[in-house]
């Protein structure tokens, strides 16, 4: 068994306890949801990046490429000065949501670039320039700009370009430190006493509520370069650090965790030593900011490096528990250890990996490493959050009637998959879910854990609903949960041995949610779902998140097919425990019946459908005044709908005795809908029984909807499908109310709309979870309609394809975001030619939240990893077209092959 497997089982069978330690320390606490205790929910501005390294957090921490245990409780990270920059660099800088043309942008260059599941291997690169870091330069410009104009990045300053201005730093400083949270966790429920400056000053208070707290955690020099760390749960460890190139140990320099209330708040501090202590000391250089007594809560080794051009230094530090004291803690031994991590990622990647182009495999290691350094510790106590803690002021009391009142019951602190650890240092649940499809070829237990866990009780609201996200939990988010607990599900093992337990819990969970939609989703009870903006943002005309300004209600083509969606994955769910136990029979009746209603309410073009049979297309509508108006945009909106197949062949549901009599009888009572989803297959596909094709498109719809989104003058993009059709650059959606006109038009990349916010775009550009699920489910039609269907790809080029050729041309033109071109060249990188000529910057790669619709350039996060990670599974489909094009295992619901 290869090193990073056996790590994996000892792990998950509890004998060794490999994923305590990892990159789970976020790389921006400030500016977060959970840190905001303003009147107004400002996060940005109540506690912006300028009082991060002075002011203490509330819910966790965050650090510059850190690690951290699973709890967060005892943090590593770096700092760095060029001796030029007015601070220390201990963070990652960014623009909020109210500076730039483009808010909460990080404006940082680094890099994930190795990482296994364990994390007992990880490695990454942050580029920090020799002269002076332009911080407010950045802010300036950008605050210049409008939204016609690019971003002003750091890339972006001339004297930034060559390699040189990369090569070294001046001043080094390794740390570790305490959360600065202290609290005892009884079950589920925690009590904190923190030092935090709600109102300017610390909690104090000895005796009484202090005696109820743990020991506090201590830091202390021991020895040259040695500091021991002591912590009631933890136990007694050491951190020790090498010499520097001179053969000198570096000064250790200590502090105490706490906020800097003199500085900030002109009130007094506890103590002298505080937490930008080190800040004082390096760039101010007062000696008496840190504590001469060599102990505190937070700890640095101050080392002074002068490397010359083309030269390197190498710093080792080491964490050890003091049971575990090596004999030489540093030296051959420690080399040897980390030749052997490198090693056994390797051995790792090739048996997970196994391309045979080396480009790939470079595209796909360093997706999956951005994937496991974006795991973050996340701490958030509703309860507590809205009322404040102990001993402390209470927070305004406006929050008790603002963001996430309704969710008292969350309880969150868990190492969670996050879409990135800068801008979205919070989770969000239709991401995590796409998350899980890569994870699950690396680490399928954590991806089960991950999945289970946001339907437990401290997650999932008692009325069904996911949480979404830290910025608002009620916002709700396609339902695509079931959809990764069925994937999961089936990369568990052959299929007579898969976690028929997980499923089975999961299932039972998912129906909670599932009744929470059709109660909450469906207003008039007529299976015709709206749901708000459902991760989608500015995709349409109006903010469907808010009241219609027409007045009336929108049915969202979208919300009505991610239903179908459900109702499928949800069917199948069903039949596969039904093996196990026929109670489930009964369940897949009802979800198999909803199915039916949905599919004919959504296209039932003599009532209130939401097909529009002239254009050939899925439109939202506007309704009310009994009427129904379409808003003609051709979105992404009406592709969800061929998300939604699945094929029950007779003999299949002749196993479930209860379910197929239900079945026959339904179809036999409602032969108007029966007609649609009966079909016999022909003897040629060796084959001649009564087949039920659950689908929300006829075959005559998939023809019409492909025809819009395989053309290259609409959806179709040398790189993926666009978000918006390029139809709309010259002929802008425009709807007018009164003197007020609204109006969609083609955006292929940053968005122009500021209808949220104006960092996100579905105006055009490419996302890469709607054409994954569009390339999975052209892969199961195309096990249904084999070679009888064949499409034009592209639309006017003359050329036809069978629809899993199609799903392989659009893996392809997908991967050629990241896949060098011949002259070395990415799309994901745009026009920057560093990437494609300089040896410093040639192999890394940078996975956005989405892509230019014309040029394949990354827009948004720059490293949302996250859902943009499934290029992993998308390039083995592209390279391997021949191999995967008949394998109908591969996909989804492709049959009832469970």
């Amino acid at each position: 068994m290869a090193a990073e497997r056996k790590r994996l089982k000892e792990d998950r069978l509890r004998t060794k306890n490999w994923k305590r330690w990892g990159p789970y320390l976020s790389e921006r606490q400030w500016a977060t949801v959970r840190e905001d205790y303003s009147a107004d929910g400002d996060c940005w501005r109540y506690f912006p990046h300028e009082q991060a390294r002075s002011r203490a957090y509330r819910w966790g921490e965050d650090g510059l490429l850190g690690i951290t245990d699973r709890q967060c409780r005892v943090c590593l990270a770096l700092a760095l000065w060029n001796e030029k920059d007015p601070f220390l660099k201990e963070r990652l800088f960014g623009l909020t949501g109210h500076q730039g043309n483009h808010g909460e942008d990080v404006k940082e260059l680094y890099y994930y670039l190795d990482n296994i599941p364990t994390h007992s291997y990880m490695k990454a690169l942050y580029k920090y320039p020799q002269e002076e870091y332009p911080y407010q330069k950045l802010v300036d410009e950008n605050a210049k700009r409008s939204v016609y104009d690019n971003e002003y990045e750091l890339a972006s300053l001339t004297t930034m370009l060559t390699g040189t201005s990369w090569r070294s730093m001046e001043r080094l400083l390794p740390m570790i430190y305490w959360q600065h949270t202290l609290s005892r966790i009884v079950g589920r429920t925690q009590r904190s006493f923190i030092y935090f400056p709600l109102c300017g000053y610390e909690m104090c208070g000895p005796g009484g509520m202090n005696a109820y707290l743990d020991p506090k955690p201590h830091l202390k020099q021991v020895g040259p370069g040695k500091v021991l760390i002591s912590h009631s749960v933890l136990g007694d460890m050491m951190f020790e650090v090498d010499v520097g190139p001179e053969g000198d140990k570096p000064t250790m320099i200590f502090t105490e965790n706490n906020t800097n209330h003199k500085l900030l708040y002109k009130g007094a501090n506890a103590t002298p030593y505080v937490k930008d202590a080190f800040h004082t000391y390096v760039v101010h250089g007062k000696q008496n900011a840190v504590n001469p007594n060599r102990e505190g809560t937070k700890c640095a080794a101050h080392y002074v490096l002068n490397v010359e051009s083309e030269q390197e230094v190498t710093i080792r530090v080491r964490l050890y528990h003091h049971l575990e004291k090596p004999s030489m803690p540093f030296g051959k031994a420690f080399d040897e250890v980390m030749a052997a991590r490198h090693e056994e990622a390797d051995c790792f990647y090739q048996e997970i990996i196994g391309y045979k182009s080396m480009a790939e495999q470079l595209v796909a290691r360093q997706a999956y490493a951005g994937l496991l350094w974006s795991k973050q510790f996340y701490h958030y106590v509703v309860q507590e959050w809205l009322a404040g803690d102990k001993n402390q002021p209470p927070p305004p009391s406006e929050r008790l009637y603002g963001r996430n009142t309704s969710w008292l019951h969350l309880f969150n602190r868990d190492v969670i998959s996050m879409p990135d650890k800068w801008e979205y240092p919070w989770y969000a649940s239709w991401d995590l879910a796409f998350h899980m499809i890569p994870f699950a070829n690396i680490d399928l237990h954590f991806a089960k854990e991950q999945l289970q866990l946001f339907l437990r009780e401290w997650y999932m609201h008692p009325n069904g609903q996911i949480p979404a996200y830290e910025f608002a939990f009620s916002d709700v988010n396609p339902p695509v949960h079931a959809y990764a607990v069925l994937k999961v599900y089936k990369a568990s093992g052959p299929k007579d041995h898969r976690d028929v337990l997980f499923l089975a819990r999961c299932f039972h969970k998912l129906v909670l949610n599932f009744t929470w939609w059709v109660n909450r989703k469906d207003p008039e009870g007529k299976n015709i779902f709206d749901g708000g903006f459902l991760g989608l943002d500015n995709i349409g005309v109006f903010d469907r998140s808010k009241p219609l300004p027409i007045g009336g209600k929108l049915a969202q083509a979208d919300a009505t097919a991610w239903m179908a969606f459900f109702c499928v994955i949800m069917l199948e769910i069903s039949l596969i425990l039904a093996r196990r136990d026929p109670i489930y029979e009964d369940m897949a009746s009802k979800f198999f019946e909803h199915f039916v209603f949905i599919l004919d309410a959504i296209n039932n073009v003599a009532g209130e459908g939401l097909w529009n049979d002239i254009d050939g297309f899925y439109y939202d509508h506007v309704r009310g005044n009994n009427c129904s108006m379409p808003l003609k945009i051709r979105s992404m909106v009406g592709m969800v709908p061929l998300f939604s197949s699945m094929v029950l062949h007779e003999s299949e549901m002749r196993r479930h005795p209860g379910f197929y009599k239900r079945t026959k009888w339904f179809l036999e009572h409602n032969k108007n809908l029966a007609q649609r989803i009966m079909c016999r297959e022909s003897e040629e596909n060796g084959n001649d029984e009564d087949t039920l094709m659950l689908t929300v498109v006829t075959r005559d719809q998939l023809v019409r909807v492909l025809h819009y989104l395989l053309d290259e003058k609409e959806f179709l993009s040398p790189y993926g499908i666009r978000s918006l059709s390029k139809a709309h650059k010259d002929n802008p959606f425009k709807f007018e109310v009164g003197h007020q006109t609204y109006c969609v038009e083609y955006q292929p990349s940053e968005s122009r709309s500021k209808l949220f916010g104006g960092n996100s775009n579905w105006r055009g550009p490419i996302w890469f979870p709607m054409n994954y699920l569009l390339i999975e489910n052209l892969h199961r039609l195309d096990y249904f309609y084999r070679d009888t269907l064949k499409v034009e790809c592209p639309t006017g080029s003359g050329k036809y394809m069978r629809l899993k050729d199609v799903a392989a041309e659009l893996s392809a033109r997908l991967s050629r975001i990241f896949l060098p071109d011949p002259f070395g060249s990415r799309a994901c990188h745009g026009t920057d030619e560093r990437y494609a000529k300089d040896p410093n910057f040639r192999d890394l790669v940078l996975f956005y939240e989405y892509f230019d619709g014309e040029t394949g350039r990354g827009c948004g996060a720059s490293h949302q990893t996250g859902w943009t990670a499934l290029i992993v599974n998308l390039l083995k489909s592209a390279h391997h077209r021949k191999s995967l094009s008949g394998d109908s295992t591969s996909s989804l619901c492709a049959s009832t092959n469970y």
